[in-house]
């Protein structure tokens, strides 16, 4: 032997495999190209929610947040179109919200004195209505994805904040 383990690399030149060809600067590119289409993606969905809600139902959402110290999810939309709004007030149809992730149905809580925590009354155009889901459970936490569904009316991807 001349000194040399045979099989063995010296400290500092061990390579996991083949050395790659490709340019650091390409593979940057790619990764920035495959973050913005991702990124896109999800967005064009809440655009399209949000036009289909709009021109079918006559509402637009304008949040979806935790309240009550998290016990409640607060449900506010503003109302474009009453005629097509009016699915969202008929009192026999009984909201649910629904967590995505898990499937678990949320509903508006039916206080004693006061009725359901929600609008029933005839929508109005340019107002902004409200209605409550209760999350006792804390199932809801800030950035669920959640579906509200009220009579025919059906949203999907909505993230509470």
């Amino acid at each position: 032997m001349n000194g040399h383990l045979e099989g063995v690399v010296p400290v500092g030149r061990a390579v996991a495999g083949r050395q790659s060809d490709m340019n650091p600067s390409a593979v940057l590119v790619l990764l920035t190209l495959l973050a913005v289409m991702t990124g896109c993606a999800g967005r064009e969905k809440t655009v399209d929610q949000a036009h289909l809600m709009k021109d079918t139902w006559g509402i637009e959402i304008t949040r979806l947040h935790l309240t009550a110290n998290g016990y409640m999810v607060d449900l506010r939309y503003r109302v474009l179109d009453a005629t097509k709004a009016k699915e969202l007030f008929v009192r026999k149809n009984k909201p649910m919200l629904i967590d995505q992730k898990s499937g678990k149905v949320l509903t508006v809580p039916n206080m004693g004195k006061i009725g359901p925590l929600r609008n029933s009354n005839a929508p109005k155009q340019g107002k902004i209505y409200w209605m409550f889901f209760n999350n006792m459970s804390g199932l809801i936490h800030s950035g669920s994805t959640v579906t509200v569904v009220i009579g025919a009316f059906r949203a999907e991807g909505l993230v509470v904040r």
